[in-house]
């Protein structure tokens, strides 16, 4: 409805427009007993408004002053001839523009017609599945009892819903019992028979491969996952799909999407929400399996991306639309517009931090169903299961606080009961199976840790990097710096363990020549090199995964140097030469030996089932990460064995990092099944951890002189890799969750290379330095010279006089002048004693020779004329040090200078609170003397325009805060009556509700608040008005800021016509003091703004 039309209508109602039904309408003061309750109508064009997230704004209709025919007229062919005569070549051009953009603005229309067609279709829909959630998960369990009872308590719309709903239900059941009695006749059995047949619909169950599975036949487990989606969608639940990786998630979420559109009628549009990395492989797996979709993947530079949008998006040419986290992210006002099937996101875990961006963007997108998809086992972190539950399900799990109160109560009463709570939450909206349970075909993965040595440069660099910090390794650092100090000597610990080379200057050279001491100076390489040989030979190809893409540059030289063909992914490789260099390693017949990938860049969603041996040049500090890019050989289609070898240098920091890792992984493992929430780790124990790591062999490699390289056959080197890994997973296999929680390395406690220190501290423990050599001394010149007294007596230098000790003065200690003079002239004569000369000091560019000179003579007379300071002269001085502030110091005063910013030289209780080590008194004692001698400073105006801006800005505030005061004061009901001038740009993003609720809820939280505009968003979401809100819930307090100062902005300019005393002033005319407004009358609430306004401008013009 047009809004001047509403506003006109609730002035006169004698225009026959009902007023209940305008969305905007105001009651009056007098009207306000009486309750006004929207109508339908109304009701429906609210929810429309907030259901389409980008309403369209009439274009306004073109006329370019020439085209005199109207739009239903019709020209015969004579009159069409005729008049194409007359019309000038402009005019003709300017007539197939103008019908070109009606034509686009016609298109543009039934774009936006037909997606909020499609919004109300999806909208009714998702209320018929939120119907069925709740039957379903009532008759799952008690548990959702709970839940949904505080729902109910909280939200009274909720509660109305679902009342109504139960109602329904009892009616139909009670019109049943009655009805038994009499007959029926033939038309009322036929409708109960469909309407019974409706109720009694069931979920389509699949048991074989679907038929429209073109791309091979599905496997027994994947056609029971692809059952139990279908069975989520029918319930009106969304899901969780958490098979481990390798078991064909993507291929079971295709096949749904394929039930949804041959079986269901659906075809789109759903949105797949994946990782960079696997966009193209998603493409080929929906071309593959299901080709009747048409798939759209939403990638490119800006240009193109607006291209597709226009083309295909804006115009719904597409079934699925496949795109990645940073283009959601960047694209999120086109994908907002639509009302998806589907929303499918791979890598959920993406989204298990509810604060993050991905996360809140995501949660805006209107969808009838969603889905998750992970690879990675879920963490019994209740914050994180809440944020994957809230997505899934967000009417039932709206609270996290609920959520975590509900586990920690039965926590403490009975801790078992914790398990069975759990997983009866879990057990409707998750599905996870594990390799070893489902696919028998594909055989066990072995995971053989190699333990490898250091060569001599190695050694020498991991030595210099311990003795480079110390202090660090043995434990004497900070809170604070700690544990950075300590994790940044890990990493360069690392790093020696895998190429000395990756530092600067390790490598010999100039020239830099590609040769054996690659190979020679890593132990890492030489076990390589080994293990290569041998598995060519045996016809197996390889994978290897490092975190640093630098060791990939190392590995690359070394491909190249012993002539194996190879390929690379790392996060620097394009999206083209990324799917280039996987097709091109798998293609039949490749002669690709190795695949060099870094652990995250190529750990996700590849597909390189025709490697089977994988090497770990080095760990992940998440052993998820490792588990991922072994998946990437180890999953359906592998045929062979597959061996993951592990290369861990031993004696070093990287021992360590692998017992934390298993027992990382372990404890993952042990999380879910116990169902504890994890506790979060305390910064201490991290840096005891990563101190840990650093001392664990430092003293063998500081002062060992044994060497430490592994020189044996490969065959050896494995066998041994075997039966160390066993004996490190044996250890952490017996230990329950809370032996795993306080498990600590046994290496570290009970024994240190051999020696047992059961009985000692571990803090104890102090490595020392190494030993310095020691080189010969003897010089034989020295001696003769010594002896034969060669060269003459040592002559003496005379000592040097100290100068005297003066206070060093800043100009913001405000010492007297006449100290300065003192402290001057005491050091001249210092300098007169020490025969002082002064030296020409150089010159200037526009100084002469004679004009420096002049100037050094003139400072070396008044050298040469200084006299020491008498006694009550140096007595003077010393007394005058006490009348300046020589406590004070720089960080003192910049405290002092940014406080009197904030809070403007009124305040200086506060501004003491934020000077440190400073009384009150101490602090006006200060600003005494600073505002009396400010100028003396050497930046003082600098300082004093930003305390004058600060006051200004106080002043501006406190302007606001009056001002915001008088608006919402001068109405009985602010939040139904209060009217706001916006001008000629008001914006189309808010409501007038929206803006009316801000203003009322700054006013009551105060704007000078810092947390005011946190306050108002928790607000936002507790209050019922703006319940389906979701433009208005999803703003964050920054947003709210800026159009709450766009709000005050609107009214400061409408402030002078709400005093009853102003008087329209010309241009040029000065504002009116703080005083005088603040003692002012209120506001005028019966004349409206829009008159005030024109009405003085006409006084103006008399």
């Amino acid at each position: 409805m047009n809004p001047l039309l509403a506003a006109s209508s609730a002035v006169n109602p004698s225009n026959g427009v009902d007023d209940d039904k305008l969305s905007d309408y105001v009651p009056g003061s007098r009207d306000l007993s009486v309750s006004r309750a929207p109508s339908a109508v109304a009701s429906e064009d609210i929810k429309e408004r907030h259901i389409n997230t980008a309403p369209h704004t009439p274009e306004p209709e073109e006329d370019d002053g020439e085209d005199e025919l109207g739009d239903d007229e019709e020209l015969d062919e004579d009159d069409m001839v005729s008049s194409a005569v007359k019309m000038t070549p402009s005019a003709t051009r300017r007539q197939v523009e103008a019908s070109a953009k009606k034509a686009a603005n016609a298109e543009r229309k039934a774009q936006v017609a037909e997606i909020g067609r499609h919004r109300t279709a999806i909208e009714k829909a998702k209320f018929a599945d939120s119907m069925k959630r709740f039957n379903y998960l009532l008759g799952q369990t008690e548990l959702f009892q709970h839940f949904i009872d505080l729902k109910r308590q909280r939200e009274p719309e909720f509660a109305a819903m679902l009342d109504e709903q139960m109602s329904k239900t009892s009616k139909k059941g009670k019109s049943k019992a009655d009805d038994h009695r009499h007959r029926k006749s033939e038309k009322e059995e036929d409708e109960e028979l469909l309407q019974e047949g409706e109720e009694e619909d069931e979920a389509y169950v699949f048991e074989e491969s679907p038929a429209y599975v073109k791309g091979g036949k599905m496997r027994d487990y994947q056609v029971q996952g692809l059952n139990w989606m279908a069975s989520l969608h029918h319930n009106g639940i969304n899901g969780i799909l958490a098979d481990e990786m390798g078991l064909g998630k993507t291929l079971q979420t295709i096949s749904f999407l394929g039930h949804l559109k041959f079986h269901q009628g659906t075809p789109g549009p759903h949105l797949i929400v994946v990782p960079k990395s696997t966009l193209d492989n998603w493409h080929r797996e929906v071309n593959k399996w299901v080709p009747g979709f048409k798939t759209l993947v939403m990638q490119g530079t800006k240009e193109e991306r607006l291209e597709l949008i226009n083309k295909r998006i804006l115009t719904q040419d597409f079934n699925i639309l496949i795109t990645s986290y940073e283009m959601c992210m960047r694209e999120k006002s086109t994908l907002k517009k639509f009302s998806w099937e589907y929303i499918i996101i791979d890598e959920a875990h993406r989204i298990k931090n509810v604060d993050s961006l991905l996360s809140q963007i995501i949660r805006t997108f209107v969808s009838r169903g969603r889905l998750l998809i992970t690879g990675t086992p879920l963490q019994n972190n209740l914050q994180e299961l809440w944020a994957l539950l809230n997505f899934i399900l967000p009417d039932v799990f709206s609270s996290s606080e609920d959520f975590d109160a509900w586990f920690k109560t039965k926590d403490e009463s009975d801790p078992d009961a914790v398990v069975k709570q759990l997983h009866k939450v879990l057990r409707p909206f998750l599905l996870r199976r594990v390799k070893a349970d489902v696919e028998h075909s594909l055989l066990p993965k072995k995971e053989i840790n190699l333990y490898v040595g250091m060569t001599e440069m190695q050694r020498k660099w991991y030595k210099m990097l311990l003795e480079k910090d110390i202090d660090a390794v043995n434990g004497v650092t900070g809170k604070k710096e700690g544990k950075t100090r300590l994790l940044n000597i890990v990493m360069q610990l690392r790093k020696c363990c895998n190429h000395p080379y990756l530092f600067d200057g390790a490598e010999p050279g100039p020239p830099f020549t590609t040769d054996e001491h690659l190979i020679d100076n890593a132990g890492k390489m030489m076990i390589l090199d080994k293990l290569l040989k041998s598995m060519k030979a045996k016809g197996s190809r390889v994978l290897i995964f490092s975190q640093m893409s630098r060791v990939l540059d190392i590995l690359e030289d070394y491909c190249q140097f012993r002539g194996h063909q190879y390929c690379r992914i790392d996060g620097n490789t394009a999206h083209e030469d990324r799917i280039a260099a996987i097709d091109d390693y798998n293609a039949p017949g490749s002669e690709k030996f190795v695949f060099l990938l870094t652990t995250r860049a190529g750990g996700l969603g590849i597909n390189l089932v025709t490697a089977d041996i994988v090497v770990l040049f080095d760990s992940d500090w998440n052993p998820q990460a490792d588990l991922q890019a072994m998946d990437r050989a180890h999953r359906i289609g592998q045929t062979k064995q597959v061996y993951v070898f592990r290369f861990i240098t031993q004696d070093a920091v990287e021992e360590r990092i692998l017992e934390r890792a298993t027992q990382k992984l372990k404890l993952d493992q042990l999380v879910i099944q116990e169902g504890r929430a994890q506790q979060a780790q305390k910064a201490g124990q991290n840096k005891e951890e990563l101190l840990d790591m650093i001392q664990h062999g430092a003293e063998k490699i500081i002062n060992s002189s044994t060497s430490m390289l592994i020189d044996d056959d490969i065959d050896a080197i494995i066998l041994r890799g075997e039966e160390r890994t066993a004996e490190l997973n044996a250890k952490y296999q017996g230990l329950d969750l809370d032996a795993l929680n306080n498990f600590r390395s046994e290496s570290l406690v009970n024994q240190w290379e051999g020696e047992d220190y059961t009985a000692k501290r571990k803090n104890m423990i102090w490595i020392e330095p190494a030993k310095r050599e020691r080189k010969g001394n003897y010089s034989i010149d020295q001696y003769y010279r010594d002896n034969m007294k060669v060269g003459g007596p040592k002559v003496e230098k005379p000592k040097v006089v100290r100068p005297p000790k003066q206070v060093h003065i800043n100009d913001f200690q405000f010492f007297p002048p006449r100290l300065v003079e003192l402290q001057n002239r005491e050091y001249d004569a210092h300098l007169k004693s020490q025969n002082y000369v002064v030296p020409a000091r150089e010159a200037e560019a526009d100084e002469t020779p004679e004009q420096i000179e002049k100037e050094r003579q003139e400072e070396q007379e008044r050298i040469n004329n200084a006299e020491p300071l008498t006694e009550e002269e140096v007595a003077e001085k010393d007394a005058l040090i006490g009348d300046g502030f020589p406590d004070w110091q720089r960080r003192h005063f910049l405290a002092f200078i940014k406080s009197l910013e904030r809070y403007g030289r009124e305040a200086l209780d506060k501004v003491a609170l934020e000077v440190p080590d400073k009384t009150e008194e101490d602090v006006r004692e200060y600003a005494d003397v600073f505002f009396e001698r400010y100028t003396e400073l050497k930046d003082a105006e600098k300082y004093m325009d930003r305390i004058t801006a600060g006051e200004a800005k106080l002043r501006e505030q406190a302007d606001k805060i009056e001002a915001l005061h008088k608006k919402v004061k001068s109405y009985n009901f602010p939040m139904q009556e209060l009217k706001i001038q916006y001008g000629q740009n008001k914006g189309k993003s808010y409501s007038d509700e929206e803006d009316r609720f801000l203003l009322v809820r700054m006013h009551h939280h105060g704007i000078d608040r810092d947390d005011c505009y946190e306050l108002i968003k928790r607000d936002i979401g507790e209050w019922p008005l703006f319940r389906f809100d979701w433009f208005f819930k999803s703003r964050t307090p920054d947003e709210l800021r800026r159009r709450g100062a766009t709000l005050l902005l609107c009214i400061m300019k409408d402030k002078p016509e709400d005093d009853a005393d102003f008087k329209p002033k010309g241009k040029g005319s000065k504002k009116r003091p703080i005083d005088e407004l603040k003692n002012g009358p209120g506001s005028r609430d019966t004349t409206p703004s829009a008159v005030g306004s024109k009405s003085g401008s006409k006084k103006k013009k008399v």
